[in-house]
């Protein structure tokens, strides 16, 4: 998943606000996260032609400006230019103070237009941010992160996304500070919030591919660690009805059958007898009800 961050941010640079307000939050966003603000100027750095175009329509849109190239250096690595824009007019006083967004009040009023802060959001990731999927035969697990120049910057961020119910936390790494959500469900909620449902679908296909290899290596342990036979026929029959609910089949199952898959589901530790007992009926009526429901999956996929 190389490229899931370029994935992301191709996706929210579908969203343009059609207000002030909502312009002024985004170039503040991505001036905190690719910005340099001196005290006679700001420049934006980007290696993203789409996103500098973006910065400066946003500048246009809520300041009726357009900064100015100042360089544009070719990385051989990467094969792209890395463009720096800059400003320094006499509008450069006002255009600090509205995107500064450094009083608790003002960031509270952001907070408080739901457009606004959205856009703040989208624009933070496109210009600071970044996402890594697991790997299939890596360790790598669910990583977003966003960088800021300022810590109070950083600090205001995370309390944006608390008001989302986006809970983030902090690290200084030399002289950024990331802003990062480390686990699948963070990852999802925010591309959800954000609106970005490609990225979103891409995470779930990814974390239901995760479960069936963690599924087919518990089985594979059972195996290996020679555990007998019922601990295998219960993971195999877990297997199946796992996949019977994902794909919304087991929904549709005659009622004795849905009661035992549910049971089996709920949980998959207990022997067959066990299992038949708590369910009240012997142990070869459920062993031909569980025959049943394999039968049921196998058809199924076959006919996929």
């Amino acid at each position: 998943m190389a490229n899931f961050t370029s994935d992301i941010k191709r996706e929210l640079l579908a969203f343009f606000p059609d207000r002030r307000q909502g312009a002024v939050a985004a170039f503040s966003a991505l001036l905190s996260t690719g910005g340099i603000v001196r005290s006679d100027h700001f420049e934006f750095v980007s290696e993203n032609e789409r996103i500098a175009e973006y910065f400066l329509r946003l500048a246009e849109a809520a300041f009726g400006v357009r900064p100015e190239v100042k360089e544009a250096v070719f990385d051989p690595r990467r094969e792209r230019d890395k463009l720096t824009f800059s400003y320094g007019g006499e509008l450069l006083p006002r255009i600090l103070q509205e995107s500064a967004l450094l009083e608790d009040a003002e960031l509270s009023a952001l907070a408080a237009e739901e457009d606004a802060a959205l856009f703040y959001l989208r624009a933070a990731f496109l210009g600071g941010g970044s996402c890594t999927l697991p790997g299939k035969s890596s360790k790598t697990g669910y990583h977003m992160e966003f960088g800021f120049f300022s810590y109070a910057r950083a600090r205001q961020f995370t309390e944006l996304l608390e008001r989302f119910e986006l809970l983030a936390r902090m690290i200084v790494r030399g002289e950024r500070t990331i802003v990062y959500l480390k686990s699948q469900e963070a990852l999802a909620d925010f591309l959800f919030v954000v609106g970005a449902q490609g990225a979103l679908r891409t995470i779930e296909s990814v974390a239901s591919s995760r479960a069936e290899n963690n599924m087919a290596n518990r089985v594979f342990n059972c195996y290996a660690g020679n555990a007998d036979k019922s601990a295998i026929a219960s993971a195999k029959q877990v297997m199946a009805l796992e996949a019977m609910a994902r794909d919304g089949s087991l929904e549709l199952l005659p009622s004795a059958l849905k009661e035992t898959a549910l049971a089996r589901l709920a949980a998959p530790t207990l022997s067959l007898s066990e299992l038949a007992k708590s369910l009240g009926v012997s142990k070869s009526c459920l062993n031909h009800r569980m025959r049943k429901l394999i039968e049921l999956q196998q058809r199924r996929e076959e006919h996929d």
